[in-house]
């Protein structure tokens, strides 16, 4: 939220720099996202008076002389605005001055002549009309003729000031508003606070049929309408259009800025409704009707439903509560007559259908953190003083307050001096407490060490308690005086990470030494991400648990597997003209015990990787996989894997840890690579590999600790072995074969495969470099016949493989 300085200034006696009231304003609990320095880019821009104005001949130039006081009253600048004339006084931009935009000003010449600064207009100094009259006339900023000469440009046009741009927490409601922050300001600087004229004066006349009816109170509390009429449209004050626009609002007209201003300044969101448009004399506040329509003022038309709150005028709704009003009823040049609108509508309610429409306002914003009746009741006095004091309507005697019943007075509770300090760990001195809570507007007695508290009416954060006060207390006091001590019988310990964080450490350091990103997605997607992948129906990973209030339609379920979030990474890398890249992420994914969920869900670790670019292929992502096996003392075996239904059948691998699968990958199925919207000409459309490992099921097979032991003394030998195999037979169940007959078997590589005629139909040849490791003897030609012999032997009985 935005709140400018010097309007902070009109209810509080500030007497503290912006900077420092920022610091203190962190300190009790507000945190101010940017310092906003309206004057930071502008340097060396003074007032200017022009005492002499030639035309340059046979040019649209000036030559101008500029008394600019202290900095010279004879500087010769030359200006091309068609509105300069002598006795101007106007912006003046020095040499080597900055202007909005990092643009510097230097003295050059133009056209030949002598030129040493630039004569400015109001755009040039990031003005417009609402923050300064006659900043956008074309030519240059026509000053006031009583503006000294060499004075600050900044002070003159009113850019002396600061926005502070303040995050406000969701449970202080109460501070979405520049009143709710000068009401801290005036607390933590202990000064008062002034509150904004609420007064106005009514006339004898009232509308006859005018009524106003809640349907929904449940989600409408409280309903204030206001009769106004002989409403003269026009222009807003300078005041009140500047203030606008610090906080990033453009000015309309008087009535519709004074429900924006009393929206910025009270924290209430208003409506005015042209009276002449409504169909009837009555006010119904109701849900909408199944399938019921309204177009809203910027032009959208929504279809409405049960859940949705609207305001209707008997016949259709004319607004759509706490989000915007309709377009058949808005405030025009020709309106004379209008309904104030002040409400407090159910913030959930709200969110839910801002969400649902996808219609985000500034009133939707204030609704959903919550409004008090306090605010209500307020906004409306706020906005009919407005009305009275530029003089554009008369308030009639026609008023309306339709509530719940809600209470009209703050909370009382009792509360403990002890109590707060026992929650803080600290002694505040009463004398402390007392002030501090007064301060921010609680009404309290004290009786020993009892308080009764009633909290201010606009506070429906504060619960009935002490944790509450204690907060209220030491964000004011000030949490340095906070002494840090141990939990009672607690005791020192080493520090460390558990052996599932070890784990998940060792396996990032590994993914990223193979040259792969970290990467961290949503653990939402929707249901046409597991279509993209061509997953069934009845697939397990369809078993998904979905979002009651989704915050979009495309993250409407909780993930089972990782693939459509490394694949949708991938995609949205490429488009950006990424076209090689590894990418891996730990995260959970979630499967429930049942459905509905009765339960919370099982909350499995999986490691999603994904590879991509000409030079990646099935071979060096199996690298990555035999790698990280090895750095966890775990081997692994692979087989085809032909039904894994985004993964091609020909060039992907189940991952197998002692027998069980772990985890899969492969190369993108052309069918789901053909359905990507990628770039034609992007080099990895083709190449993009994709895997998955259930990571909980891999640690239930990594050894508590690894052995390590020494490098043999002895050389190693290595023997070349070619075996004619049937086609079916992988390399993987060889190479496993081979280990399984000789513990001596250091390493088993392929080097070779072939076909031909004299094998025989469906055989084939592959030759392995086996190298054989000593362990306490060298090695003989005896030792290593006898090794192959048992090699040749198990591979015979196992797969049926002959020498070649």
């Amino acid at each position: 939220m935005k709140v400018p300085f010097s309007w902070l200034k009109e209810y509080v006696d500030i007497d503290v720099t912006a900077q420092e009231l920022e610091d203190k304003l962190f300190g009790c609990g507000f945190e101010v996202e940017e310092l906003i320095d309206l004057s930071a880019e502008i340097d060396r821009v003074v007032v200017g008076v022009v005492k002499e104005c030639t035309p340059v001949e046979g040019t649209h130039l000036c030559t101008c002389k500029v008394d600019c006081g202290e900095y010279g009253n004879d500087i010769q600048i030359v200006t091309g605005a068609p509105n300069v004339y002598a006795g101007m006084h106007t912006p003046a931009a020095l040499d080597n001055s900055t202007l909005p935009g990092g643009i510097r000003i230097k003295a050059k010449p133009m056209r030949g002549i002598e030129s040493n600064g630039m004569l400015c207009s109001g755009e040039e100094l990031g003005l417009n009309e609402d923050l300064y009259p006659g900043s956008e006339v074309y030519g240059l900023l026509d000053l006031p003729k009583d503006t000294v000469p060499g004075t600050d440009i900044a002070k003159v046009v009113g850019l002396d000031d600061y926005i502070f741009d303040i995050s406000v927490t969701a449970n202080r409601a109460d501070c979405q508003s520049v009143l709710g922050i000068a009401r801290e300001v005036a607390a933590v600087l202990d000064k008062p606070l002034k509150m904004p004229a609420l007064d106005y004066k009514e006339s004898d006349y009232k509308y006859e049929n005018l009524d106003i009816k809640v349907e929904a109170q449940d989600l409408c509390p409280r309903y204030l309408g206001h009769g106004v009429r002989n409403i003269t449209p026009g222009q807003s004050p300078r005041w009140m259009r500047r203030q606008l626009a610090l906080c990033g609002l453009r000015s309309i007209s008087n009535v519709v800025d004074i429900t924006n201003y009393v929206m910025l300044e009270i924290g209430q969101p208003m409506h005015a409704f042209d009276m002449s448009t409504l169909e009837s004399s009555q006010i119904i506040v109701r849900r909408a009707e199944n399938g019921e329509m309204i177009q809203t003022l910027d032009g959208k038309e929504f279809k409405l439903n049960e859940n949705n709150l609207v305001i209707c005028d008997g016949s259709k709704p004319v607004a759509l509560a706490g989000i915007m009003g309709g377009m058949n009823s808005e405030i025009t040049e020709n309106t004379t007559q209008l309904l104030f609108e002040s409400a407090k509508f159910m913030r959930d309610n709200i969110r839910k259908t801002a969400r649902s429409l996808g219609q985000n306002t500034d009133a939707s914003s204030h609704y959903e953190k919550g409004i008090a009746e306090y605010t209500v009741e307020i906004g409306m006095a706020r906005a009919l003083h407005l009305i009275e004091e530029l003089g554009c309507g008369e308030i009639t005697a026609s008023a309306f307050d339709v509530s719940a019943g809600a209470p009209r007075e703050g909370k009382k509770f009792t509360a403990t001096l002890s109590g707060i300090n026992k929650i803080l760990g600290i002694e505040v001195p009463a004398e402390n407490v007392l002030d501090i809570l007064r301060r921010l507007c609680f009404e309290v007695e004290r009786d020993g060490d009892v308080l009764t508290v009633t909290a201010p009416r606009y506070r429906e954060d504060i619960e009935v308690g002490e944790p509450d006060l204690a907060e209220e207390v030491i964000r004011e006091y000030g949490y340095e005086h906070i002494v840090p001590t141990f939990l009672k019988d607690s005791a020192v310990t080493n520090g460390g990470l558990n052996p599932a964080q070890k784990r998940r450490t060792k396996l990032k350091q590994v993914m990223v030494s193979q040259g792969y990103f970290e990467v961290s997605t949503l653990a939402f997607y929707s249901d046409a991400d597991l279509d993209a992948l061509h997953i069934a129906e009845d697939a397990k990973e369809r078993n998904v648990i979905r979002l009651l209030n989704p915050i979009t339609t495309n993250l409407s379920i909780m993930r089972t597997t990782l693939a459509p979030s490394m694949l949708n990474t991938v995609v949205e890398n490429v488009k950006k003209g990424n076209t090689a890249g590894r990418f891996f992420e730990y995260a959970n994914v979630y499967y429930p015990k049942a459905l509905p969920l009765t339960e919370l869900p099982n909350e499995i670790p999986h490691v999603g990787f994904a590879a991509f670019g000409e030079e990646e292929d099935f071979f060096t992502v199996k690298g990555t996989m035999e790698e990280l096996a090895a750095s966890f003392g775990v081997s692994f075996d692979y087989e085809r894997a032909e039904d894994v239904p985004y993964l091609h059948p020909g060039i992907s691998a189940y991952i197998l840890c002692d027998g069980e699968r772990v985890g899969s990958f492969g190369k993108l199925a052309n069918s789901v690579a053909g359905e990507l919207k990628l770039p034609k000409d992007s080099k990895a459309n083709n190449q993009i590999y994709l895997g998955e490992i259930d990571f909980a099921a891999l640690a239930s097979h990594m050894p508590e600790g690894l052995r390590y032991k020494p490098i043999s003394e002895y050389d190693t030998v290595t023997r070349d072995l070619a075996m004619v195999v049937d086609e079916d037979v992988s390399c993987g169940s060889l190479i496993n074969e081979i280990r399984k007959a000789c513990k001596q078997v250091g390493d088993a590589e392929l080097f070779d495969i072939y076909r031909g005629e004299q094998l025989g139909k469906g055989k084939k040849s592959m030759a392995f470099k086996i190298t054989f490791v000593p362990e306490d003897k060298a090695l003989d030609p005896k030792d290593i016949e006898r090794f192959v012999k048992k090699i040749l032997g198990n591979l015979k009985f196992r797969l049926g493989a002959d020498i070649r």
